[in-house]
């Protein structure tokens, strides 16, 4: 009875009530923002400012929060304040900090804003690209000045600054505003008092919070933030950029979150820090958006134009994503998880056997000696000669990809010696590492005793590395490079992706690729992410694609998951749906709970499983030809579909299908029935009852522009709203009407492609 009160109570109480935060939680910094004994400063009016170098000050009003009562009801208001400061001759009742303007492009304006008279310390910049901090490009735009505003107009849209009250205005070419601040004087015209553009100083420890704030237009969309499996449209959420590990793309909480959003009003914005930050786009009033960051300055570029114009502008400052090798665009099977070199072989003779073409085989958590031990040595028991496998697997045209992480438990090989080394990061009081030791990626030589322990594996022939986890980086904890989590969480998985990215590209010359599940601005450099750990239902399945697409719109061109879901064996008929969706994303894997071999469900299953396999190697001509764009302009390989149509209003509600590349559209079937094989017996491994003959899924598919033909049939379908039935894949697919697609014959292996044999096929 005490068990079950105590179970209670904690469901009822929920997570944030029982405990203060769960470690790795994602944290919701509005929460602290409205607080009585802070003191808080609103974006006032232009102090002083030099057109010609775009450096002035902003003068900051000082505030405090006063409940204020009417009748039954309490409500919070923000009064001007004289402050009490001791002595007076040392403080600024109303401090004048410093205001920068820079123009990057005629479509990207930087505004940095201090909230201190120091400067934040310059450290390494990591979520900018190389070229751009060496190179930092710079325009002209012309200025025009009156006593009320200055105006900076290029042929791409104008900022505005007006000076009293202090606003930045953004417009459009033809005048229209996109966006502005909020200043005090646009509370007036509701009952509602939202706090403008400012920080707060926290009574407890003088630390400073900001809370910049817009406008949010009638019927404004947003879109961004990086892998979030809600709904594409933020307008109305509210999106904590904390990486955790969500445990599955089914929250709304992310792996890979990204401080970068745009609008459908045609710009968008990069919020360049790594601190915590919770967007509250509309969620609590319906007119603003409103950015909680638990950084002290300010520093965003403003972007102006349509989304792929804004995707390439974006990606231009934190870099674009290099060419991932040919190979990793072809079939990656997996399980967790396979234990020796028998298995090994053993799937590599039933995927040619079966004439499945398929280029990687994955080892997952169990090649150590222990099972999640990882020590960076095949277990000598059950590996003969792991030399020997990857080269006989290679010769057959696979490439072999490793599991592995940066978390040492007290039970790992290494433990002592990381600690002893002080190569790992510590807690609150700078002693000990926390319950396991986490690799500091600051510290230059725990990147050398990383990548030299990986080096040996891909001298051995090992195509890709797993950079699994990531998430899990102490928020309280010390860093090398002198920073606290706050600033190093959510940057742990950019220099965790770029260690095992350069080590990698040093040794594999001929293209690099690693296969990471958590990111950051910047990662992107570093291809290629999946998904996670998908549940296996229809809903997940769906969440998948939004996770995808929204990652896509965050500046990620290339992309995986685990088709049919992760935590257990995959339902035979949720296999099947999701199978052309995986196999027409940038990159395929079936991964998850055995089995995942086709043949380990029945032949009629198998060939299906061929089918979709055979589909996207004939495709492999169109997939590197797009893939190359991608790499150029910074859009995405899984599309949604407002990229390419941006003036179809009805593109930017379709949530549910998406482009794969300019030319093909993916329809994938979510709601269908699931039973033809029991949950549970399938998790146990004991029923796969197979699906006898063809089905046919109806689906209603929207279709921009002209005319598409499908994939399958040859049927043409005019633009708009059409019931679309599959055929033998159960997807609807289909070709853009004029678009040219180049195929090639069927290879096992994409080593075996032969390039001479593409044809360019016009629908």
């Amino acid at each position: 009875m005490k068990k079950l009160l105590l179970t209670t109570a904690f469901v009822l109480a929920g997570y944030t009530t029982a405990f203060a935060q769960l470690m790795n939680q994602a944290k919701d910094m509005s929460k602290g923002y409205v607080d009585m004994t802070a003191t808080y400063f609103f974006a006032d009016k232009l102090a002083q400012f030099d057109t010609t170098t775009g450096e002035g000050k902003v003068q900051w009003a000082r505030h405090s929060l006063e409940p204020r009562q009417a009748f039954n009801t309490n409500t919070v208001v923000a009064d001007r304040l004289k402050m009490k400061d001791f002595p007076e001759s040392g403080y600024e009742n109303d401090p004048a900090y410093r205001f920068k303007v820079d123009f990057i492009s005629d479509r990207t304006v930087r505004v940095r804003m201090l909230t201190s008279l120091v400067a934040p310390k310059d450290v390494e910049e990591i979520m900018l690209s190389e070229q751009f901090v060496k190179n930092s490009p710079r325009t002209t735009w012309t200025c025009q000045e009156n006593e009320k505003e200055i105006v900076y107009t290029s042929p791409k849209g104008s900022m505005t600054i007006q000076k009293n009250p202090w606003r930045i205005i953004l417009k459009d070419v033809t005048g229209k505003v996109l966006t502005q601040t909020w200043t005090n004087d646009d509370n007036w015209v509701s009952q509602v008092k939202l706090l403008p553009f400012g920080f707060k100083k926290s009574g407890t420890d003088n630390s400073r919070m900001l809370n910049p704030v817009f406008s949010l237009k009638t019927g404004e969309r947003i879109y961004g933030c990086g892998e979030s499996p809600t709904g594409l449209n933020k307008a109305g959420q509210k999106v904590n950029l904390f990486v955790t590990d969500p445990q599955g793309p089914e929250t709304d909480e992310m792996y890979k979150p990204v401080p970068f959003y745009f609008s459908n009003r045609g710009y968008g914005v990069f919020m360049h820090t790594s601190a915590p930050v919770t967007c509250d786009f509309g969620a609590t009033y319906v007119g603003a958006t409103k950015l909680f960051m638990a950084d002290e300055a300010v520093d965003f570029f403003f972007f102006f134009g349509n989304p792929a114009e804004i995707l390439n502008e974006y990606t231009n400052l934190v870099g674009k994503t290099p060419m991932p090798p040919l190979w990793s665009f072809g079939t990656w099977m997996s399980r967790i998880t396979y234990l020796s070199d028998k298995d090994a072989y053993s799937i590599a003779k039933n995927l040619r056997d079966n004439r499945i073409p398929a280029d990687v085989i994955h080892l997952d958590t169990g090649w150590f000696g222990v099972d999640w031990q990882c020590d960076y040595k095949f277990a000598e028991d059950r590996f003969d000669n792991p030399q020997q496998m990857v080269k006989d697997l290679l010769n057959d045209g696979f490439h072999i990809s490793l599991w592995q992480l940066p978390y040492f438990t007290q039970h790992n090989v290494f433990y002592n010696e990381l600690i002893e080394k002080n190569l790992v990061v510590r807690n609150a009081d700078g002693s000990l590492p926390y319950e396991d030791a986490c690799l500091d990626f600051t510290n230059p030589e725990a990147v050398k005793w990383y990548q030299d322990h990986l080096r040996n594996l891909l001298d051995m022939g090992v195509g890709a590395i797993k950079v699994d986890f990531g998430e899990g980086a102490p928020y309280d904890g010390f860093y090398h490079n002198g920073r606290g989590g706050l600033y190093e969480h959510n940057l742990y998985p950019v220099r965790y992706n770029k260690a095992v990215w350069d080590v990698t590209k040093d040794v594999q010359k001929d293209g690099a690729v690693i296969w990471a599940r958590s990111a950051w601005a910047g990662s992107q450099r570093y291809p290629l992410h999946w998904g996670g750990d998908a549940a296996n239902t229809n809903e997940a399945m769906l969440s998948t694609l939004h996770a995808g697409l929204s990652f896509g719109l965050s500046g990620f061109p290339f992309w995986s998951h685990d088709i049919g879901g992760f935590v257990q064996s995959t339902p035979e008929d949720l296999y099947r749906r999701w199978l052309p969706f995986g196999f027409l994303t940038s990159h395929t894997r079936s991964h998850g709970a055995p089995p995942t071999e086709p043949w380990l469900y029945n032949q009629e299953f198998t060939d299906y499983y061929r089918a979709n396999a055979e589909m996207k190697y004939a495709l492999m001509p169109y997939i590197v030809e797009q893939a190359k764009v991608c790499t150029e302009t910074g859009l995405p390989m899984v599309r949604a579909m407002f990229i390419e149509y941006p003036d179809d209003p009805v593109a930017w509600m379709v949530e549910d299908q998406y482009l794969f590349g300019k030319d093909i559209l993916v329809a994938p079937v979510f709601d269908a029935p699931q039973d033809f094989v029991d949950p549970k017996d399938n998790y146990n491994n004991t029923d796969h009852r197979p699906t006898t003959g063809l089905r046919h899924w109806t689906r209603k598919v929207y279709l921009p522009g002209g005319a598409w033909v499908d994939y399958q049939t040859g049927k043409t379908y005019q633009a708009g709203w059409n019931d679309i039935t599959t055929d033998k894949l159960e997807a609807v697919i289909l070709v853009r009407k004029g678009a040219v697609i180049p195929t090639a014959k069927v290879a096992q292996s994409t080593k075996d492609i032969d390039w001479k044999s593409v044809k360019k096929v016009k629908y």
